[in-house]
């Protein structure tokens, strides 16, 4: 069996803006509150955390300063995936460099590729890092699947250890499962799938709705993970609500809402995303008093 990189809830963490670049004192903020809650590792420049509109030194230095503030307490593992390969090992290799425990993915976008395409996109990155690898697979974002066949080729590779399965298509997670068993470790992408997918053997799931409720999502894995299987499926139906209301409009511009809300400074989403609607945030507003 591959290393596992952690088991339970990893935060796909928001990014903190101000009009001039990342709110770091705010972002420590946002790293202490999620370690103190108890999750087991975080997501840094992830979808979450609005890489695509990053520049490449926010992005370095937001991971630096990540695996500084989290000082060995939890894997940080480090969004590094792009379009362009030579970009991708470059800045998998930065963040190799300042002590990232891992790297997250995703599958190139809009040049997009074919499925084999795929295997040497991954398996070129894969020479050029010796860090633990996750895939990440996002259909309704990048317009690429990774069809099971292909995670089977590529777990063959040692370093590729896990995927972040966000097609909400169960039928391949459990394709997945049955071809790669322990050489690939499924995390759910999605937090309404969270114990569907553990079901199948997902070890946790990389979420949003821990970027406000940390504690409640660690504890529904930890759950089901030791057993406890009728109380995390209840927490997963529970949270359905807040779940849907916090993808309601474009990720991350609820969540990045909602932080606010609950006392947290991570300003506005940028451009082209933009503040969450009236509506929206009326309805947000009711489900954090609730739940």
């Amino acid at each position: 069996m591959k290393k596992v990189i952690f088991k339970g809830c990893a935060t796909a963490l928001v990014t903190p803006f101000t009009n001039d670049g990342v709110n770091f004192e705010e972002l420590r903020k946002l790293i202490e509150f999620q370690i103190l809650e108890g999750v087991d590792s975080l997501v840094i420049c992830g979808t979450t955390g609005e890489s695509s509109t990053m520049t490449l030194e926010e992005k370095k230095s937001v991971i630096e300063f990540s695996v500084k503030v989290a000082n060995g307490r939890v894997p940080i593992i480090a969004g590094t995936g792009g379009n362009n390969t030579k970009d991708v090992i470059k800045l998998s290799k930065y963040a190799e460099s300042v002590g990232v425990d891992a790297l997250l993915l995703v599958t190139p976008y809009y040049n997009k590729t074919t499925q084999e395409g795929l295997i040497v996109h991954y398996a070129k990155v894969a020479e050029n890092t010796s860090l633990p690898i996750i895939l990440y697979n996002v259909p309704s974002r990048t317009g690429l699947n990774i069809e099971p066949s292909t995670c089977f080729e590529l777990s063959k590779i040692s370093n590729i250890v896990a995927i972040k399965e966000a097609s909400g298509n169960i039928s391949q997670v459990a394709k997945i499962a049955q071809l790669c068993k322990d050489e690939l470790t499924i995390y759910s992408g999605n937090d309404d799938q969270t114990i569907p997918i553990m079901s199948l053997g997902g070890l946790g799931v990389i979420s949003v709705l821990s970027n406000v409720f940390p504690k409640f999502v660690h504890e529904m894995t930890m759950d089901y993970l030791t057993g406890n299987w009728q109380k995390a499926c209840a927490s997963q139906l529970y949270s359905l609500p807040l779940t849907n209301a916090l993808f309601c409009e474009v990720n991350p511009i609820p969540v990045k809402y909602a932080m606010n809300k609950i006392g947290f400074d991570c300003g506005v989403p940028r451009l082209p995303l933009i503040e969450l609607s009236e509506k929206s945030k009326e309805k947000i507003d009711t489900l954090l008093k609730t739940f």
